[in-house]
């Protein structure tokens, strides 16, 4: 057994590598069970088994085996890690497991395979398993079969891709063994369950008895659909959807859904293999096809029919064969022949699919001709044919072929036309069958129901009928509104008998509600037609449901039975059944209508009617308006009543004032009753004679404007358009046209006939007289407002002198943008349920402008001649061919889509080797884009294509006129077209590094302005994905701006889906772009509100507006912010640059653009400006750094900006017009106080881009800019924004450029912008900035730079001086002897600023200047001293501003709150610029207003009293001086006047080489520390004086003890008056907690090291040096920031342990210093910041990991650890989990793992807790546990307050939790946190408060916004805010305390001097306070605050009973360099503050 104990001990994952088989068989049992265990999926314990899973499932011994299998299975179930292991443990099942002997073994392994699938792996293991079926075991084959057929028949066809399992079927079938072919026989049938019928054609070649036997089981399936019944762990949703159905029992309602999903998921199609049937043509094919005898003819044909019977061709250059086959259609006369070409046609438009659809064009006008033949087998194939081609394209595509054919004189090509319409129309949808094109199909049928031949009309009824059953009554009734009742019953009977396509047989639009599943199952068509818009479908399909109310919505009226049928003369849709039922009323007699009248009016009205005497007829017209004004709008006879006034004297009457009210009561009757057409007839005749007339004009026009209310304008305009020009009286005309121009205007411009006005308009503009022609061109200018440039084709052959006239005109309108219709919308909008058919109403006046232009047919140009000529093989022949194509197309303008062989022709030459050859047919293809329209559409395939190939080219401008082709035909085509299909995915195939980059680009353009996209568009991921990781820089760059716009469109789980196909390394990288590009990932275009729909009811030419249109358009609409909606369409004229004519799509964007304008300018994309710095220090973008900005500096910051800043905004400021940057500006001006939080989160970019600004020439941009800067650093200060270094570093270095401008007034704004950044941005940083500044060439600059920094040191002292203050004195000191005047002068101010501060040492660290410079600066200094001296300077040297720039160890120092104190101490600076004098300030309070503010915002409750010391003590010099006067330049001499500079000068001393001197310094600090009043003044100098201690430690160490010479005792002396002073520190906790963790680490390092030091022990009072060694070490350990120490300590512990040096003493010493600490720990655990210990034991851990530690020669290491992390666990719980937040990829970590297990361990023993406790942390436990509960609440809220999201959550919690418990101590929680974090949770329960007591409500600007608080709140990584207040280093300057101060003596009663030129209050208090206990001082924290967050609210609150208010608020905000009041006062107010706070 000896062997056997062995393994016993081992570890899990060794015993299951073993030799043994019985040591691995325990280890795979161990495995599982240690893996059901585990709960953590993420858990580190996995990653262990990666490698091992492999041998657990092919192991040798069959024992074993099983064991490993069922630990591998829960392996894969449990681990998050599993997918990794995937192909190589599925290949050792497949080869080592499906051989087994064992069902139990072959049993888990189909498990395994299964478990993979799904946890999402499915592709792996589906590619194992068919390599597994090549296996030549038969065992393995049947397993493998097995495994797919259950996975298939659990997961489904989704999951599992058939594709590759049918290809392999039917050699499954032929296999020799029975055993594999019955199991293929069942995977046949189950694969039948899911695709049914597709399934056949694949295996239509397998053994007939085969197939038979399986014909017979798929009989007996069950008809239902199968559904998925396991699911992957991605369909948690479905899953449970699943289990509540079946728990429904079976079949809930939502498994049809499913079915549906599934079903239409296979089509066989997709199963076959494609064939490539070209280089299999017979080689003599192309000669035999044009051979004499017909039998060689068919020979060929026959070859080919044989081809192309294969069901799936592969894609190739199918046009010259087709080009053969419609010769042999078209021309043939052997009719036998003909029919063949047709089957061939047929055949290769199935098996062709899509990609036949670039030929239809081509094919489809000869087989329509061919139809004249009557022999019925060529009838039948040529039907066949043109259907199957019609199911590779669109109806749109081949729209013009077909109607071209509709007037064909032979009836049979008629009626075969119309029955191909109705076969295609069954195949549409609603939304693939527009009005755009319903309306011409049904113009042409509607001439052929009135045929003579019956077949014809029979033909026309059934397409019809089809039309109306597909896209519904409401959508068809409008072009059936002339159809007699019997037509239209009959073609409502055809739409009865109608099956579409879809299977929808019910007839009538009320069903449309099925539009839904139809949509949903359009892919089963075996093609193509139907799976391009299902998308559109089921949209559409909503509106339609409201269809039936078409019938009857409305009031009831007289209904005519033929009513509903009639909708509209003009074709206007959009409106209800209650307008359109009048149309139809029939003229009726004049008795009838003296009847009807006479039943509504008075009987002497009516007698009175042709009275011959006026007055009575004046009469009679009164009490008729009267009548007419009281009748109810039903009881109104309209056409009687106006027949009655049509009376004799009608509208001939001669009284002016009869005429005017005559005219008035028709326009009330109009406006009141139902009027109808028939009524209009009666009265219109009559207006149009008076609407010359100078006094009843307006009344007519009154009265037709509301005719045209009444029957539309379209009908209206027309009838008064024909009756104007067809009477002789201009005046009537010129009038007739202004009415038109402003009623246009009122109704907006749909359904007008614009061809029926052209053709008025004409004849106007060739009146005679001057009027009429004005009138008309001023109605032509109302129409380009709505139609745009295409209008003015209709004039150019006018006389030029009109011509221009029109142009001044259209010159106008530019810019301007078509008013909102404000009349004929309400009545008649009312119905229109579907806003969609209402934009295509628009669209439709857009592509009817377009549409009316006469275009003309050059086909015949283009003959046989031309295109040899354009294909020869000398060039100049070819130029010449295009030559002429250039002219013919230029001849002709405007030409139809008919272009013959000229496509064909012109791609070969897309490829010509000449390439000015090639940018010559460019611009042809340019051409003939703008002359063919929209209709360009239909060569999007054959020649569109070809150019994108183009954008390959070597050639730049080939390339470029490539994109500017590719460009113009998007414009005329959109976008659709071109995505669909294949085809881009082809040509992004290429590896042609331009063509991608080219076309990725080109894409990226335009994929943002779509609003759909057709599915075809996933085909390009994969190869967007190679560019991703092409070689070319360019195209990966180019791919990578383009994901965003892919990810847009397809979402984030298409594309993360689509890289399972990558390689591991790539899919890494690719997912990792996708996460990034889904953070700026933009949202897709909107599509316009229904209103703006509206609004464009008349707006059509949004439609001519180029995608580009808002860049180029200067035009004022673009920019303006108001969210205008009439401004719906941005300057229509733009695009008279373009002359674009027709356009659809990218006019929506625009429309959006421009009403978005309402929305914020700036996007608060989470996270995004982190990503961009990582960017930037990652070098994945360019560093923005530059002398002037190059194009792709401007290129990256629009992109960067395209997620982030509006559309509009950004077109503005990248414009090349600076108008439109100052139109930017002024948007961002507007903006900035209501989008706070979007500014500041693109703070970067803004700042980017203004200094772009400063490199602009235009001054007014820079005047604008500097402005915008001055508003936006207030507002950020005001924010307490800091800036990041990043923002820093890109803005400060170009800002700074500017102060050497030539022009007075800028350079002062830029100082003050420059004064206002310290605000937000340490001035000594900015002191570095500003010194780079001093090197300029511009001698201005240096001026102004140095003055600058003069400024910055008199303001803020010394300590701003960078890197030193003597390396900086001597750059300046350079400056005295330059050659400009200005800069020696500013060099000497400065200096003489510095000595004013600094006094003499300013000479010693200036070092030597020549002999001239020096006695300028003698000179100067004494200049400045002979100025009446002032009060004492004011000094600015605080404590050390910057820790770092002295310290040896500035890494260490974790940035907190200093970064934080040293912004706001920049607070002090003068807003508006530096004033010229010095403010001084008595120093007396200088340290003491802290405390009085932040009473017990430290950690000590007893606070010494300080005032003593600073009254007697160190203030005594500034008692003298009293004059009030300002000195312009004061200076200082003695620089110890203040107590700062004395402690820095006294700490310096203590590192002194000198050992006198060193222990005269410490006596001073000794004697300071000692005496608790005075020790005070220490704080904030903690840090300093330990350096320099620890400094001299390692001087003694390294220098003195070595030295020989030096008497032993000194050192000794040197020894114990540190350890004194140290003692004496450490014993005052307020103290000692300032020490940061760097500090604290190094003195630790000394001291141990001391006591290691073995000369110390050979001294002879070593011993005693040593011992008081040992007590300071336990003193730091106990009084110091716990968080400090403790990190210190790990910190000291791992870099000992790393240094091969250090003795093992050192490290066990730090070790007893770390078990003392764990010690500590159950009393200090509340107080130290968890989560930054735990990430210093992380870091530990990754540079020690477990193996690590354990190889050390001491065990202590890791004991340690484990002690320590087990007594955290035991304290804090469960919660420790929660404290991981600094860490970054916690999953990685070692640390989580362990605190897990540790955690489970304890929860498993809870029962008996039988760890020894300290015998204190017993009784704290006892004490707490009580109270454990209660800390774990507030702890949660604390984390809560923490946290960016929930911090309003959890400060209403705590509210509530403290009105709840008012004895309850948060003081725990808050004292480890930052002074900021407690003043912010202080203030915050105070706005709580206030709100809950209804106070009043605090204004929001106060509050501190978020991105502030991620800066000081604890939690947050980057601020480890471990120690209190102001320490670490950074301190706040003198003015911040004075200011508070004033605020305190104001308060208080006390006077303040006069005070002038400071800054607000609200910018100086720089922290806030945070009491909890209630006492006087604590009411002036909080009115302090409260003053601080809003003056003017508060202004008049008391303070206290014994306090008065003084009222000097406003006057008093601002302090002056005046000197204090005197001295006795302050002393008494100290004693009032001191007996208060008592």
């Amino acid at each position: 057994m000896g062997d056997d104990s062995e393994w016993i001990k081992l570890s899990i994952d060794q015993k299951c590598e073993h030799k043994l088989w019985k040591a691995r068989v325990n280890g795979y049992e161990e495995a599982l069970k240690l893996f059901q265990k585990i709960e953590d999926e993420k858990s580190p314990e996995w990653s262990k088994y990666l490698g091992l899973i492999k041998k657990f499932v092919t192991d040798s011994n069959a024992v074993a085996q099983l064991k490993g299998l069922e630990a591998a299975l829960a392996y894969v179930e449990n681990a998050h890690v599993a997918g990794k292991t995937t192909g190589e443990v599925i290949s050792g099942v497949v080869n080592k497991v499906f051989n087994q002997p064992k069902a139990r073994a072959k049993e888990l392994g189909i498990d395994i395979c299964l478990m993979y699938i799904e946890i999402e792996k499915g592709e792996p293991v589906q590619e194992e398993l068919l390599k597994g079926l090549d296996n030549k075991n038969p065992k393995i084959i049947v397993a493998c079969i097995e495994t797919l057929r259950k996975a298939l028949s659990e997961f489904g066809s989704k999951i599992i891709s058939l594709k590759p399992i049918i290809k392999v079927l039917p050699k499954l079938f032929e296999s020799r063994e029975k055993a594999v072919r019955d199991e293929a026989k069942l995977l046949a049938v189950e694969i039948y369950r899911w695709i049914r019928d597709a399934l056949r054609p694949p295996l239509q070649n397998i053994n007939s008895v085969q197939l038979k036997e399986l014909e017979e089981e798929w009989v007996n399936l069950p008809p239902a659909a199968p559904k998925q019944t396991r699911f992957l762990r991605s369909q948690q949703e479905l899953k449970a959807k699943f289990e509540q159905q079946q728990a429904a029992g079976g079949d809930a309602d939502g498994g049809g859904d499913d079915g549906d999903e599934v079903v239409p998921q296979v089509d066989a199609y997709e199963l076959l293999e494609a064939v490539e049937i070209l280089s299999k043509l017979p080689k003599d094919f192309y000669d035999k096809i044009e051979a004499k005898k017909w039998q060689e003819r068919k020979e060929a044909l026959e070859a080919v029919e044989m081809l192309v019977k294969n069901p799936r061709l592969e894609a190739g250059d199918y046009a010259d064969l087709v080009k053969v086959l419609k010769k042999v259609v078209g021309k043939d006369t052997n009719v036998m022949l003909v029919a063949l070409a047709a089957k061939c046609l047929a055949g290769l438009a199935t098996g062709l699919r899509k990609k036949f659809g670039q030929y239809a064009g081509q094919v489809v006008p000869t087989i329509l001709e061919k139809f004249k033949e009557k022999k019925p087998q060529v009838v039948q194939a040529l039907q066949e044919a043109i259907d199957a081609i019609f199911l590779t394209t669109t109806l749109q595509n081949i729209s013009e072929d077909i109607l071209a054919v509709m007037d064909n004189k032979n009836p049979t090509i008629k009626q075969q036309t119309s029955l191909f319409i109705a076969r295609s129309f069954r195949h549409c949808t609603p939304s693939t069958l527009p009005r755009s094109l319903l309306k011409p199909f049904c113009a042409a049928l509607l001439k052929h129901i009135n045929d003579s031949a019956p077949e014809v009309r029979d033909a026309a009824f059934e397409a019809l009928g089809t039309a109306l059953k597909v896209a519904g009554e409401k959508a068809v009734n409008p072009f059936l509104a002339d159809v007699d009742k019997l037509k239209l019953d009959r073609i409502k009977e055809c739409a009865e008998k109608v099956e579409l396509a879809y299977g929808k047989n019910t007839g009538g639009a009320a069903d449309k509600k099925e539009c839904r599943p139809a949509a949903g199952k359009t892919p089963v068509l075996s093609g193509a037609a139907g799976d391009k818009d299902t998308k559109d479908t089921s949209a559409k399909s909503g509106p339609l449901k409201k269809a039936p109310a078409a019938k009857s919505g409305g009031p009831p009226k007289k209904s005519k039975p033929a009513a509903a049928a009639g909708a509209g003369g003009a074709g206007t849709k959009g409106k209800k059944g209650s307008e359109t039922k009048e149309i139809l009323e029939p003229e009726l007699s004049i008795e009838v209508c003296e009847e009807r009248a006479s039943a509504v009016l008075p009987a002497s009205c009516i007698q009175q009617l042709d009275s011959g005497n006026w007055k009575e007829r004046l009469a009679c017209m009164e009490e008729f308006q009267k009548a007419v004004e009281l009748m109810e709008r039903s009881e109104m006879p309209c056409q009687a009543l106006v027949r009655m006034l049509a009376k004799k004297p009608g509208w001939k009457e001669t009284n002016f004032q009869v005429m005017q009210m005559k005219l008035h009561i028709v326009a009330l009757i109009a406006q009141k009753g139902n009027f109808s057409k028939t009524s209009a007839q009666v009265v219109l005749d009559g207006l149009v004679d008076k609407i010359g007339d100078v006094k009843c004009g307006s009344n007519a026009k009154e009265a037709m404007t509301a005719i045209a209310e009444a029957c539309l304008l379209p009908w209206t305009a027309e009838q008064v358009m024909s009756m104007a020009f067809s009477q002789k009286n201009p005046k009537n005309q010129s009038e007739t046209l202004n009415w038109l121009s402003n009623a246009i205007k009122e109704f907006g411009f749909s359904g007008l006939n614009v061809k029926a006005f052209i053709s008025n308009v004409k004849t106007a503009l060739a009146a005679t007289n001057p009027a009429v022609r004005t009138a008309a061109i001023t109605l032509l200018g109302v129409m380009y407002l709505y139609v745009g440039p295409p209008l003015r084709m209709f004039f150019e052959d006018e006389k030029p002198a009109l011509l221009s006239q029109i142009d001044v005109e259209f010159e106008k309108m530019q810019g301007q943008t078509a008013p909102a219709p404000t009349r004929g919308t309400s009545r008649h909008s009312g119905g229109s349920g579907d806003d969609g058919e209402e934009r295509d109403e628009q669209e439709d006046i857009g592509n009817d402008v377009v549409d009316l232009l006469p275009r003309t047919d050059i086909s015949d140009k283009i003959t046989a001649e031309l295109v040899s000529k354009i294909g020869d093989k000398n060039w100049k022949i070819r130029k010449e061919g295009l030559d002429e194509v250039t002219s013919i197309i230029n001849d002709a303008k405007f030409i139809q889509p008919n272009i013959g062989e000229l496509p064909a022709a012109l791609k070969c030459r897309l490829n010509d080797s000449n390439k000015i050859l090639v940018q010559q047919t460019l611009s042809i293809l340019q051409q003939l884009a703008m002359a063919m329209g929209p209709n360009i559409r239909q060569h999007v395939k054959n020649l569109g294509i070809p150019i994108i190939t183009v954008l390959g080219d070597s050639k730049n401008n080939v390339r470029a006129a490539a994109l500017a082709t590719v460009n113009a035909w998007t414009e005329q085509t959109g976008m659709k077209e071109w995505l669909e299909g294949e085809d881009l995915s082809e040509e992004l195939k290429k590896e042609n590094p331009f063509l991608r980059q080219e076309l990725l680009g080109w894409l990226a353009d335009k994929l943002p302005t779509l609003r759909s996209v057709p599915s075809d568009l996933l085909l390009c991921v994969p190869h967007l994905y190679s560019c991703l990781e092409d070689r070319n820089g360019d195209v990966r760059k180019k791919a990578q701006d383009a994901l965003p716009f892919f990810m847009m469109h397809l979402g984030f789980e298409k594309m993360a889906k689509a890289t399972g196909k990558l390689k591991p390394t790539s899919k890494d990288q690719v997912l990792a772009m996708l996460e990034k590009a889904k953070a700026i990932m933009p949202a897709k275009p909107a599509v316009p509100a229904k209103a703006s729909s509206k609004v464009v009811g008349g707006a059509a030419p949004a439609k001519f507006q180029s995608a580009s249109a808002p860049a180029e358009d200067s035009g004022s609409s673009t920019m303006e912010p108001k969210p205008d909606p009439k401004k719906a369409k941005a300057g229509g004229a733009a695009s008279k640059a373009k002359g674009a004519q027709g356009k659809k799509i990218p006019s929506k964007p625009n429309l959006k653009e421009d009403d978005d304008k309402s929305g914020p300018i700036f996007i608060i994309v989470p996270n995004g400006k982190e990503q961009r710095m990582k960017d930037e220090k990652g070098l994945k973008v360019l560093k923005w750094n530059f002398t002037t900005p190059r194009d792709e500096y401007i290129e990256q910051l629009k992109t960067q900006m395209s997620s982030c800043v509006a559309r509009w905004v950004q077109d503005e400021m990248f414009h090349t017009d600076f108008q439109h940057h100052n139109k930017a500006l002024a948007v961002m001006v507007e903006h900035l106080e209501s989008e706070k939080d979007g500014v500041i989160s693109c703070l970067d970019l803004i700042l980017k881009w203004l200094t772009l600004r400063f490199f602009d020439t235009n001054t007014s941009v820079l005047m604008k800019a500097l402005e915008y800067l001055k508003l936006l650093f207030t507002l950020l200060s005001q924010e307490e924004y800091h800036l990041t270094e990043n923002e820093a570093s890109s803005f400060i270095p170009y800002l700074i450029l500017k102060v050497g401008e030539s022009k007075d007034v800028i350079r002062k704004d830029v100082r003050a912008i420059l004064n206002r950044m310290c605000l937000i941005y340490p001035a000594s940083k900015m002191f570095t900035f500003i010194m780079e500044g001093t090197k300029s060439k511009n001698s201005k600059q240096r001026a102004e730079c140095l003055e600058e920094l003069g400024c910055l040191v008199e303001s803020y002292g010394m300590n701003v001086c960078q890197p030193t203050p003597g390396k900086a004195l001597k750059e300046m000191a350079i400056h005295i002897g330059d050659r400009d005047n200005t800069v020696r002068n500013a060099a000497l101010n400065t200096i003489v600023t510095v000595y004013n501060v600094h006094g003499d040492q300013v000479f010693k660290l200036i070092g030597n200047l020549s002999e001239k410079d020096m006695s300028m600066l003698e000179e100067r200094i004494k200049r400045a001293a002979k100025r009446p001296a002032a009060a004492p300077a004011r000094q600015a040297e605080e404590k050390p501003q910057r820790a770092q720039s002295t310290n040896a160890n500035a890494s260490m120092l974790r940035k907190g709150p200093a970064e934080d104190m040293s912004s706001k101490l920049n607070q002090a600076r003068n807003m508006s610029g530096h004033s010229e004098t010095t403010h001084t300030v008595p120093r007396e309070f200088q340290l003491d207003l802290d405390e009085i503010e932040n009473d017990n915002g430290t950690v000590r409750c007893e606070m010494p009293a300080l005032v003593q010391h600073k009254l007697d003590d160190i203030f005594e010099p500034v008692l003298i001086p009293e004059p009030k006067i300002r000195a312009v330049s004061p200076h200082f001499d003695d620089m110890h006047s203040n107590t700062a500079s004395t402690i820095n000068f006294v700490i310096s001393q203590v590192a002194s080489g000198d050992i006198n001197t060193s222990i005269q310094a410490l006596a001073q600090i000794d004697e300071v520390l000692r005496q608790e009043d005075k020790a005070e003044a220490m704080s904030g100098h903690i840090d300093q004086f330990l350096i320099a201690t620890f400094m001299q430690l390692r001087l003694i160490y390294n220098t003195h003890m070595a030295d020989e010479k030096l008497d032993k005792d000194e050192i000794v002396k040197l020894y114990s008056c540190i350890i004194g002073n140290m003692i004496s520190l450490f014993q005052m906790e307020s103290l000692a907690r300032e020490a940061s963790t760097g500090v604290l680490k190094d003195l630790m390092h000394g001291l141990i090291t001391l006591m290691l030091d073995s000369r110390v022990e050979d001294l002879e009072e070593g011993q005693q040096v040593i011992r008081s060694v040992n007590l300071l070490v336990v003193k730091v350990l106990e009084k110091s920031d716990q968080t400090n120490i403790l990190s210190a300590l790990l910190v000291l512990l791992q870099d000992s342990l790393l240094a091969t040096a250090s003795s093992p003493k050192f490290s066990e010493l730090v070790m007893k210093c770390l078990w003392r600490m764990v010690r500590l720990l159950p009393e200090t655990i509340n107080s130290i910041n968890l989560d930054r210990i735990l990430l210093d034991i992380h870091i530990f851990m990754k540079v020690f990991p477990k193996e690590k530690l354990k190889q050390c020669k001491s065990e202590f290491p890791i004991r340690t650890l484990k002690t320590l992390l087990h007594t955290l666990c035991k304290l804090k719980g469960p919660k420790i989990l929660d404290h991981l937040t600094m860490i970054e990829n916690k999953n990685e970590s070692e640390l989580e793992a362990h605190l897990c297990r540790v955690m489970k361990h304890s929860m498993d023993q809870t029962g008996s807790k039988t760890d020894k406790e300290t015998e204190k942390g017993a009784s704290r436990i006892d004490e707490k546990s009580s109270k454990a509960k209660v800390n774990d609440f507030l702890a949660e809220i604390f984390k809560k307050i923490g946290s960016k999201e929930n911090t309003k959550e959890g400060l209403a919690e705590l509210y509530e939790y403290k009105k709840k418990y008012s004895d309850a101590d948060i003081e725990p929680f808050l004292k480890n946190s930052s002074q900021f974090f407690q003043s912010y949770v202080e203030r915050g329960l105070r706005l709580i408060e206030m709100e809950r007591e209804g106070k009043g409500r605090i204004p929001s600007s106060t509050g501190i916004s978020p991105q502030t608080e991620v800066t000081c709140l604890p939690t947050s990584t980057n601020t480890v805010s471990s120690s209190i207040g102001n320490t670490n280093g950074e301190e706040v300057g003198p003015s911040v305390y004075l200011e508070r101060l004033k605020i305190l003596r104001q308060r208080c009663g006390l006077d303040n001097a006069k005070q002038e030129d400071r800054p607000p209050l609200t910018s100086l208090l720089s922290k806030p306070a945070t009491p909890t206990v209630a006492s006087s001082t604590d009411m002036l924290h909080s009115k302090l605050s409260q003053l601080r967050e809003s003056r003017e609210h508060y202004q008049h609150l008391d303070l206290d009973s014994n306090q008065t208010h003084s009222s000097g608020i406003g006057t008093t905000t601002s302090s002056s360099s005046s000197t204090a009041a005197n001295i006795d006062d302050l002393k008494k107010r100290l004693e009032r503050i001191k007996s208060s706070r008592k």
